[in-house]
């Protein structure tokens, strides 16, 4: 059971925290969150993939300060997690992409609390994968891949006609915000824009073992499950087709091509990975969060920051991190 007064001394000093940060001029500095009120009760979180290993880590970190908190955090999908936040199956829900309009007619609030991004997978056994990494895909060609379906063999994606190796496209089969950030990085601008006869896989794990055992195919997913969480490599089998960003029909180095969780993180926080499909990872919840989940998320937004970098994560900035915590005011 929830100790009303408790939460309620928390939301003040929440309170005075974020006027305290929002008060500073230039570039504010974090702010921390209190922790020496006792917490209790419990958390149910469902929602994107992309964001569950650090959900995860956040409910381990939170749980250690309030150990009479407890979580029950599960994966689903950036549309389960909205669903389940709509009807109150869960208290929160993790969506990896922007929040529609009619979501907030329905009552949904939310905040970003990090930054990620979606990137293309093939096979390292692709038939084309030495051209892949020397002259990198352009946007046009991922269109004519993923959404108008013309391109429709690996060597008419490289400029080798001779080849007639077959693409095989992969999408997700359930909701999901990188399908979602995807298409519209490809010039559409929803998940279901992406070809009809692309072969849909249910869940981002499983979406990323199918390609990887298909030298033909190529498909997306978050930088979380494309780069091993162990070492920081890509996932064995695995390879991310450059985007050639600037047309030039040549991969331009580390800029354009990316080998290790390091340098794909540091392309997103830099920027210089495009937007999409780098995109924001954001909390929602059916009305604006208080209590115990006004505690979670101004926490996350505070001293949570702090484990984003080690999860391979992209922290908010300093004006973003104060942009989300006056929503909560």
């Amino acid at each position: 059971m929830r100790k009303q007064t408790l939460l309620t001394m928390l939301s003040v000093l929440v309170a005075v925290s974020i006027l305290l940060t929002a008060c500073g001029s230039a570039a504010p500095a974090p702010v921390s969150a209190p922790t020496d009120v006792p917490l209790s009760g419990t958390i149910s979180v469902s929602g994107a993939f992309a964001l569950y290993p650090m959900m995860t880590v956040w409910a381990e970190e939170f749980q250690k300060i309030h150990p009479d908190v407890q979580f029950d955090v599960q994966g689903g999908g950036a549309g389960k997690g909205m669903t389940d936040t709509i009807s109150k199956a869960v208290d929160i829900g993790m969506i990896s992409r922007k929040i529609k309009d009619e979501e907030t007619a329905k009552g949904i609030f939310w905040v970003a609390v990090t930054k990620d991004a979606v990137f293309p997978l093939v096979s390292a056994s692709n038939p084309v994968a030495a051209d892949l990494i020397a002259k990198g895909i352009t946007k046009e060609t991922f269109n004519k891949i993923f959404i108008t379906g013309e391109i429709k063999t690996w060597g008419e994606a490289v400029g080798k006609p001779e080849i007639k190796d077959e693409i095989h496209v992969y999408t997700r089969s359930d909701s999901a915000g990188a399908a979602d950030i995807w298409a519209q990085f490809a010039g559409g601008k929803v998940q279901a824009d992406i070809l009809t006869t692309a072969i849909g896989v249910n869940g981002e794990p499983a979406l990323v073992d199918t390609v990887i055992k298909d030298p033909l195919g190529i498909g997306f997913s978050n930088l979380n499950s494309v780069f091993d969480v162990s070492n920081g490599k890509l996932v064995p089998g695995g390879l991310i087709p450059p985007i050639d960003a600037n047309g030039n029909g040549a991969v331009d180095g580390a800029d354009e091509y990316y080998q290790s969780k390091t340098d794909a993180v540091a392309a997103v926080s830099s920027g210089k990975y495009p937007s999409p499909p780098s995109r924001f990872e954001n909390l929602a919840t059916l009305g604006k969060p208080d209590g115990l989940k006004l505690a979670f998320i101004t926490w996350i937004l505070t001293d949570g920051q702090k484990y984003l970098d080690a999860a391979g994560y992209v922290p908010l900035t300093p004006d973003q991190q104060t942009e989300s915590l006056n929503k909560l005011k």
